[in-house]
């Protein structure tokens, strides 16, 4: 049987119509802290992800004034993007058309008070199929483990992030993306206990993101996984502006 690998995801992160990086914590009505704007489009870094065949990324909308910046985004690589940020059952099918490849639902599977609503992910998955639902479940450690979080990474909800919550939701979904809110756009190393957590679980794919710094913490994902556990760096990227990850470094790791 070949050695699983951890494959690099790109990323576009949107934020007031930008391609930005921000620490992924300070993220309120306000603002947030920002480790990058970039002067480009959107559609730049998704021609680029086009052009190095990179699959499986994502593009997320930081709260509203993002929708036509994400648009420009799918449709220069259509079927080559995830879209996410407000996803819900009355637009979901919208971004499929659009040309994204799957839909990352977050916050609608949560009503006001945190509480899970696992019928919505049934819902969802009906509308746009399970093939094409990513369901995301960033999160925040606790003393007991982790917990995902709502309201821009700042409330923590009912749902534990464990093995046992994977195996319920998967049914739903073709793969799960996590942030480790806590380290998110630090860029001061992983949240390695939780990558080895996510990697002892056999289900789905998983996408992890949240503090990579250099292409050590690559590697130490594909360790502590078994390979079984996919990255997406952010803060730290060259085209980014970080100084501790080469994005062409990540697209040869890919290819090797």
């Amino acid at each position: 049987m070949a050695k699983q690998k951890s494959l690099f995801r790109p990323c576009i992160d949107l934020h007031d119509g930008q391609v930005k990086q921000i620490v992924g914590g300070t993220l309120t009505d306000d603002g947030a802290t920002e480790n990058f704007v970039s002067n480009r489009p959107s559609s730049h870094f998704a021609e680029m992800f086009r052009s190095d065949e990179l699959l499986g990324g994502h593009v997320i909308q930081l709260g509203p004034g993002n929708q036509a910046a994400a648009e420009e985004a799918i449709a220069a690589y259509p079927g080559g993007l995830q879209i996410g940020g407000g996803i819900n059952d009355s637009n979901a099918r919208k971004w499929i058309d659009l040309g994204a490849s799957h839909v990352i639902v977050t916050y609608w599977l949560l009503n006001e008070k945190g509480e899970f609503q696992e019928q919505r992910a049934s819902e969802l998955a009906d509308i746009v199929s399970p093939q094409r639902l990513v369901i995301d479940l960033s999160c925040r450690k606790t003393d007991s483990g982790w917990r995902v979080a709502m309201n821009r990474w700042q409330t923590l909800t009912d749902l534990e992030l464990d093995q046992t919550a994977l195996d319920r939701l998967s049914q739903y979904c073709d793969e799960f993306l996590i942030h480790a809110a806590d380290v998110e756009g630090k860029c001061r190393g992983i949240d390695g206990p939780l990558v080895e957590m996510l990697g002892q679980w056999s289900g789905r794919k998983i996408v992890y993101a949240g503090g990579v710094a250099r292409m050590a913490d690559v590697e130490l994902i594909q360790s502590l996984s078994g390979g079984r556990v996919d990255v997406t760096v952010g803060s730290a990227l060259d085209i980014f502006g970080g100084d501790g990850v080469e994005y062409r470094e990540l697209v040869d790791w890919n290819q090797r």
